[in-house]
């Protein structure tokens, strides 16, 4: 796929531009004061087998989503560029998401709902050191008890926060890039014989 190719298929966040996919939606308001929701939108696969069309995965104050929100725009962004597609940017209205970049921001707001200012420094820095793997591994776990709004501070959700905040807040500076690392699917096991 050539880079023209990749930067018309998708918006916002690596979202497919097509119909139906399955994303994440972040509704953020133009109102300074009103909260900013994180929806799982199940595309097609909403209203079949009993999944629902959507679901609100969680529900945050401006404070907070302005404290983690250039931290997952960062990380986003740095992917995207290693996949030679668009970059996205944070704006009022609903910003689309890819499935496995949104199910990464869950794990991030839920971690941060509940954090104070000095909580929420540590938080995006630990999030950030997780593996991509990890934050997946993550939201499965915490989605499966504990993945809507008024589940804060249950299973997951609490181990989530316990597990990011502890810390210390990080020097001022830029952060060190984590070294690219090879795919697991181009390693000598999932490589074919020929």
């Amino acid at each position: 796929m050539t880079q023209k190719e990749a930067t018309a298929t998708t918006v916002d966040f690596g979202a497919p531009d097509k119909f139906g996919a399955h994303v994440f939606r972040v509704e953020i308001p133009a109102a300074r004061n009103e909260s900013v929701v994180i929806v799982e939108d199940y595309g097609y696969r909403g209203h079949e087998a009993g999944v629902p069309r959507d679901e609100q995965r969680v529900v945050l104050t401006r404070r907070v989503w302005s404290a983690i929100a250039d931290v997952a725009r960062r990380e986003f962004n740095d992917r995207l560029k290693a996949a030679k597609a668009t970059t996205g940017r944070w704006h009022s209205g609903t910003n689309l998401v890819d499935r496995l970049l949104g199910k990464e921001l869950c794990v991030l707001a839920w971690a941060a709902e509940t954090a104070n200012d000095e909580q929420l420094a540590v938080i995006g820095s630990r999030w950030a050191a997780l593996r991509p793997e990890e934050r997946w591994w993550l939201f499965a776990m915490t989605v499966a008890e504990s993945g809507l709004p008024h589940d804060t501070q249950r299973g997951w959700r609490r181990a989530l926060f316990s597990a990011l905040s502890d810390g210390e807040k990080p020097a001022p500076g830029r952060r060190r890039r984590r070294p690219v690392e090879d795919d697991l699917f181009r390693l000598p096991l999932f490589r074919e014989t020929e």
